[in-house]
C-alpha cells in the first residue's frame, strides 16, 4: 500500500507536523519516496543521541537501510509546534515510542523486541519549490529503553 506524500486538506500547523509523520511512515514502511518528501535534502542534519548524520543520502544509508527492513512502529505524541503565521521556518517537539523487531519477526509473541522512548527536537523549513514543510534538523534523545538491545546491533 502506498502513502500519499502530500495531503491537501491540512492546516499550516498540521502540515508542519505532517513532515514528521511522513518521515516516520518512511522508516516504518521502508518507503524511500515518502521518506525523501519529509526532508529538506542534502542539507538535512539528524543528531541521534549525540551522533550526527548529515545529508539525505546518509540518512537513507545509515538509518533507513538499517531500520526500514525491520518490523517497526513509531508512536508519536505530545507534539508541540512553534510557528508564526506567514513564516517559512518552524520547530516542533514530540515524544516517541519506537518498537523494533528483526525483519519478519514482529508477529512472534516471544520474538526479540527492543522498545525505546525518545524526545524529538525538530527544525523545519517550507520548501519554496513546492510549498511543503520539510525537516531540516532533527535531534533525537533516547529517554529510556527496554528489551533485547541486540535487535539494534548492525550485522558484521
Amino acid at each position: 500500500m502506498s502513502h500519499a506524500h502530500i495531503l491537501t486538506s491540512l492546516t499550516e500547523r498540521e502540515a508542519i507536523t505532517d513532515a514528521l509523520y511522513r518521515a516516520i511512515i518512511g522508516f516504518d514502511s521502508n518507503d524511500v519516496a515518502i521518506l525523501n518528501s519529509a526532508f529538506s535534502g542534502e542539507d538535512v542534519d539528524i543528531v541521534f543521541n549525540g551522533n550526527p548524520i548529515s545529508g539525505l543520502d546518509a540518512v537513507r544509508t545509515q538509518l533507513l537501510d538499517f531500520v526500514g527492513p525491520m518490523d517497526t512502529t513509531h508512536m508519536i505524541n505530545n507534539v508541540r509546534v512553534d510557528f508564526r503565521d506567514g513564516a517559512s521556518t518552524a520547530s516542533l517537539t514530540a515524544y516517541a515510542l519506537a518498537q523494533h523487531c528483526p525483519p519478519g519477526r514482529g508477529n512472534e509473541p516471544d520474538g526479540p523486541k527492543f522498545l525505546a522512548a525518545s524526545e524529538y527536537f525538530i527544525d523545519l523549513v517550507k520548501d519554496k519549490s513546492d510549498g511543503v514543510w520539510k525537516i531540516k534538523k532533527w535531534a533525537m534523545k533516547i529517554i529510556w529503553s527496554q528489551g533485547d538491545a541486540s535487535v539494534m546491533q548492525r550485522p558484521g
